[in-house]
Order: structure tokens, then C-alpha cells, then sequence
């Protein structure tokens, strides 16, 4: 599969006019400004903060949280292993909430139950373009005195009960990864309304620079100030997780076109979706009334009883699909988890955790069974073909 159709003359337009510049991104931070603006406006929020991939954003927000030694973070084991890493990276304790049977996301009913006097955050997914359950998770938030970072690598404009996801959580994190419905090759953005979170999660991406504002990123507005040897440049802990000026202005064009994108893997899952019509054992991720799946993939469970997950692939690889995508191993069943590894960071902290099967048993018995399959394609007549070698996969397994 080619990606260079995601890629047109106006990137080209904005890397030459970073080049143009010659990097002047410490002085005008032209391009990650302008990203910001644009990104923000799109998803209905007031401040956005650019990062070098989706992973330190979501550092970031804990870090804004104030999520320190031996506070917990709730979060569904049914993601990418970033989640419970930057956790670990805080030296706080990641909990792990199951997930709906339906949705594939994590279930509020459970995160309730997982609250101690130690939460400090919660960190739902919105998994595969769906966004997760974000107001009954709101409510026991804010009941609990807590804070929500909405991690939606996978669902760029998704829509919740009619709105836009990008205001509803504290903060709200989005991918720019190269399968992500926009990217920057790498990359990551955060979203909310919040100004002081806006504040403190810029610095800590930008080392702590004291001149971060809640809308701009640039630390050399002043040569006055900024070369007078008595100037104290940091007022606060971070690391350097900035965007480079040519990542964000890949990430403008690609925001620019950001319907496009998503409006033509909405066409691709429903193609899909028909394609699986009166196929009883493939079940489609379920999106309620009122929401909007973004589909980064199209996801289901395979749930035939004498076929094997591995040969109904190979069948579908045969008539000619592009492969099937499985969910990744849930995090606490992760080597890094079940080898004791991750008790190195913060051994006082981690010394009698344990993660053990039976934990969450909705997300430990529909993992095996979930199949992605692509929507990154170009047009209906790309996926065309991968959708008949569904088809036909199906029939040959009636």
C-alpha cells in the first residue's frame, strides 16, 4: 500500500516556506503556531499544543495533572502499551479498567469500581475512531476531584452524542503517526480549554522555557532578554518533545484536508460493513446513535467456532486482501508487565504490584478475536478490491 496520495502540492507550499526561513523556529515558530490555530479551530477547542509523537502527550497531560510517585491512573488494558508506559514513566501505578463487550472501549461501570483514594486521573481511549463513554466518565471525575485526558490517537473528529470530542475532557490527545487520519510523519497534539493546563503542558514539552504561553510556543520573541546573561530561561521541569517546524507544516497541509480524509474511511468501514451483512460470526464494533466513528480502522470480532482466526486471514491474504491487523496483547499482559521489568522504575512503589489474568475478562476474551481492516486507502476504488476479497472470504467459509 502507497501513502504519497495523502500528499500534495500544498505541503511542499509549507516546508518551503520553513526552509524559506532557515529554521527559524526558536524566534517566530511560525508553522507549529499556525498548526496549533488550525487544529484547534477544527476540533472545537481553544488551546492546542503540538508534541514529536503521541506518546508525550499524554506525558505531558499527567505531568499537568500533577500525577506523581505512587498515584494511580486508570486506563483500559485494550491499547497500545504508550498508555501505561508514560505511567510508568511518572512513577504511578497503572489500573486497569475493563472494557465494553460492544464498544471495545472501557467501561465506565468498571472505572468506578476501580477509584481509590490514590486515583489521580483517568485515561479512557477512544478506540479505532469510536469515541469512548466520555460523559458518564466525566461524571465520576468530577465526583472524585479528578482529571480525564481522552486519548484519541485513532479518533480525529469523532463525534459524542453530537459534539465534537475535542472540548469534552480535560485534555484531549491526538496521533499524528503515519497510519493516524492525519500525520506528520510522527507526531502528537493536544487539545483543551483549559489555560493553565495549556501552560504547564507546553512547558513541559518545551523544557520548561518560562516564556511558554498557553498559544505559543516561541522562546526567543526578545534578543534583549533573551542573550542578557542574568536571564533565567527555565521556572519548571520538562523534556524536549516539540514538533519540528517541517513536521507541522506537513501536519497544517494535512489539517487543511482533514475532512477529506475522514470522510473517505467513513466510506471505506460502511463498505465494509456491507460487505459483512448476514455474516453471522464477524460483529462489527458497535457505534451508539448520536456518535460519529472517525474509523482509523474497521474493527470486529471473529467469533466462527471451527475457523481459526489465522486461517480466515490467510484466506482473505489469498483472495487478495491486504492483511488483517490484531488488537495488541492487552498491556498487563505485555513482557515488559509479566516479566516484572517495569518494577525497576520505582521499585518502593511497585514492589507488591501484580497483574494477573482475570483482571479485566471482557477485553482478555475479545482481544484474541478482534480484526482490523484497513481504511487508509485513497478512494472506494482502491478498497474495492479488499472489500470483494472479504466477500469472498466469507463465502468460502459459509
Amino acid at each position: 500500500m502507497n501513502n504519497r496520495w495523502r500528499f500534495g502540492e500544498r505541503e511542499f507550499q509549507y516546508i518551503r516556506e520553513v526552509l524559506d526561513s532557515g529554521f527559524g523556529a526558536g524566534t517566530t515558530g511560525n508553522m507549529n503556531n499556525r498548526f496549533e490555530r488550525a487544529f484547534a479551530d477544527k476540533v472545537g477547542a481553544k488551546y492546542a499544543i503540538t508534541f514529536n509523537s503521541g506518546t508525550s502527550t499524554l506525558h505531558a497531560a499527567l505531568h499537568a495533572f500533577d500525577v506523581n510517585a505512587g498515584d494511580e491512573v486508570i486506563i483500559p488494558p485494550l491499547t497500545v502499551m504508550s498508555n501505561a508506559a508514560v505511567i510508568i514513566a511518572q512513577n504511578a501505578v497503572p489500573v486497569f479498567a475493563d472494557v465494553d463487550r460492544d464498544t471495545f472501549n472501557i467501561d465506565p461501570r468498571d472505572i468506578e469500581r476501580k477509584i481509590t483514594e490514590k486515583t489521580k486521573a483517568i485515561m479512557p481511549v477512544s478506540l479505532y475512531g469510536l469515541c469512548c463513554d466520555i460523559d458518564p466518565i466525566m461524571e465520576i471525575a468530577k465526583k472524585h476531584g479528578i482529571k480525564v485526558i481522552n486519548d484519541a490517537a485513532q479518533a480525529h473528529m469523532a463525534v459524542y452524542k453530537g459534539r465534537q470530542i475535542g472540548a469534552i475532557a480535560d485534555v484531549t490527545s491526538y496521533s499524528l503517526e503515519d497510519s493516524k487520519h492525519i500525520t506528520t510523519g510522527d507526531g502528537g497534539i493536544l487539545v483543551t480549554d483549559d489555560e493553565n493546563l495549556a501552560i504547564e503542558m507546553r512547558k513541559f514539552g518545551s523544557l520548561g522555557y518560562a516564556i511558554m504561553k498557553a498559544t505559543d510556543g516561541r522562546i526567543r520573541l526578545n534578543k534583549g532578554v533573551f542573550q542578557d546573561p542574568n536571564y533565567k530561561r527555565h521556572d519548571a521541569f520538562g523534556f524536549n518533545y516539540r514538533m519540528p517546524e517541517v513536521a507541522a507544516a506537513v501536519g497544517l497541509a494535512q489539517t487543511e484536508r482533514i475532512d477529506f480524509f475522514i470522510n473517505i474511511r467513513i466510506k471505506i468501514a460502511s463498505m465494509y460493513k456491507e460487505a459483512i451483512k448476514g455474516c453471522s460470526y464477524l460483529v462489527a464494533q458497535v457505534t451508539p446513535p448520536d456518535y460519529i466513528n472517525s474509523y482509523w480502522c474497521f474493527a470486529a470480532k471473529f467469533e466462527h467456532g471451527d475457523i481459526s482466526w489465522h486461517d480466515f486471514r490467510d484466506k482473505y491474504i489469498e483472495f487478495g486482501g491486504d492483511g488483517i491487523y490484531a488488537a495488541w496483547s492487552l498491556s498487563y499482559e505485555e513482557t515488559l508487565m509479566t516479566s516484572q521489568i517495569y518494577k525497576k522504575r520505582a521499585p518502593y512503589y511497585y514492589a507488591g504490584l501484580e497483574y494477573h489474568r482475570g483482571l479485566c475478562p471482557v477485553a482478555e476474551e475479545i482481544q484474541p478475536k478482534l480484526m482490523q481492516f484497513v481504511t487508509n486507502y485513497e478512494s472506494e476504488a482502491e478498497a474495492f478490491p479488499k472489500v470483494e476479497a472479504l466477500k469472498k472470504t466469507i463465502d468460502f467459509f459459509k
